[in-house]
């Protein structure tokens, strides 16, 4: 049987009588908003008769238990709570899925950019850029997605010190937001001769992609913009003119690359909506700290201090310290099988 979930019938009562008194007072069938309000109407009252029913049935099976060692009825007392049970989880469900849409925050159904820097640990630090990257491009592989590169920057040693790429699908960022924080990777590097373990670190952040009428407005006067040219891996996206463009926000520091178009004018363009994006994350976090704590690490900001999981080669282990949960699916996970993780996340997300 499904738990029963913590529900306060007061709140829906109070929304019923305040949208029955807008009703009364202005009731037009054909305007627009007086529709919505009917629509709205009759879902609060289906939500309220899932409620009665499931108090209903909970009540009907506890009382039905107190006979559960009649010899005469036990069989038919037996088939009644199978019943009673079948009918809660039905009430429960529903009312279970009305809680995750009143809770579900508005930037789930958007695109995401999703940056991956490489942090503590040198050489190692920007493989495991690369192992991250590897990963996320197989999840969304699996799950019908596209990704957009923006920016690559890579060391000379074949890592990556960061990758910026947007996602765009259904649900994205609803998905991807979980992955915000630090990732930790524990293994002997193929340069290590006396085979010891070395740990290293990099740090993900997941951004809405906000729409655009909703994104802050810049003050021209605030940021900074420098070109330069466009490098890559054997020649790919080499221009001989500056066509890669950097743009730095003054008051935050926020610094963003694009050198993945051949043009000046649409890196330039892309690395403003980038930026845009990441000043609103910013005033996201901010508000964020007003969730509760257990929220906040679900979430994760962005930032190096912030440790989501642990990546354990030896042990083919992935911990998620957040949740308290270990896989020893290694090779899976890193080969895109994250939902194991990240339905897990959602599942506690929603739960608060």
């Amino acid at each position: 049987m499904s738990d029963k979930i913590n529900f306060d019938i007061s709140y829906i009562n109070k929304k019923i009588k305040k949208i029955s008194l807008l009703l009364n007072n202005n009731f037009l069938y054909n305007d627009y908003k007086n529709l919505n309000l009917i629509n709205k109407y009759k879902k609060l009252c289906k939500i309220k008769n899932y409620f009665n029913n499931l108090n209903k049935y909970s009540k009907e099976l506890k009382d039905v238990k107190l006979l559960i060692n009649d010899k005469e009825l036990n069989i038919l007392v037996k088939d009644e709570i199978f019943r009673l049970n079948n009918l809660i989880n039905y009430y429960n469900n529903k009312l279970k899925k009305y809680f995750f849409n009143l809770n579900k925050d508005k930037n789930d159904s958007l695109n995401a950019y999703l940056e991956i820097h490489s942090g503590t640990g040198g050489y190692e630090a920007s493989l495991f850029t690369l192992d991250l990257f590897k990963m996320y491009v197989k999840y969304i592989e699996s799950m019908k997605w596209k990704i957009k590169l923006i920016n690559i920057n890579e060391n000379f040693l074949n890592g990556y010190k960061e990758i910026l790429f947007k996602v765009i699908g259904n649900n994205v960022y609803g998905n991807l937001k979980f992955e915000s924080g630090g990732h930790r990777v524990q293994r002997i590097p193929k340069t290590e001769s006396q085979g010891r373990i070395h740990t290293s670190t990099c740090i993900v952040a997941v951004i809405p992609d906000i729409p655009f009428n909703d994104l802050p407005i810049i003050n021209n006067n605030d940021i900074k913009i420098n070109t330069f040219k466009s490098s890559g891996a054997g020649g790919q996206h080499v221009n001989t003119t500056d066509s890669a463009v950097r743009i730095t926000h003054i008051p935050t520091g926020i610094v963003v690359e694009c050198q993945q178009e051949r043009s000046q004018h649409k890196n330039k363009s892309r690395a403003l909506e980038v930026l845009k994006a990441r000043i609103y994350n910013l005033e996201l976090n901010k508000r964020n700290k007003k969730k509760c704590n257990d929220k906040k690490k679900l979430l994760g900001t962005g930032f190096r201090f912030d440790r989501n999981r642990t990546y354990n080669f030896i042990q083919n282990r992935v911990t998620d310290h957040r949740i308290n949960f270990t896989s020893y699916s290694l090779n899976k996970i890193l080969n895109g099988n994250l939902n194991l993780l990240i339905k897990l996340l959602i599942k506690k997300y929603y739960k608060m």
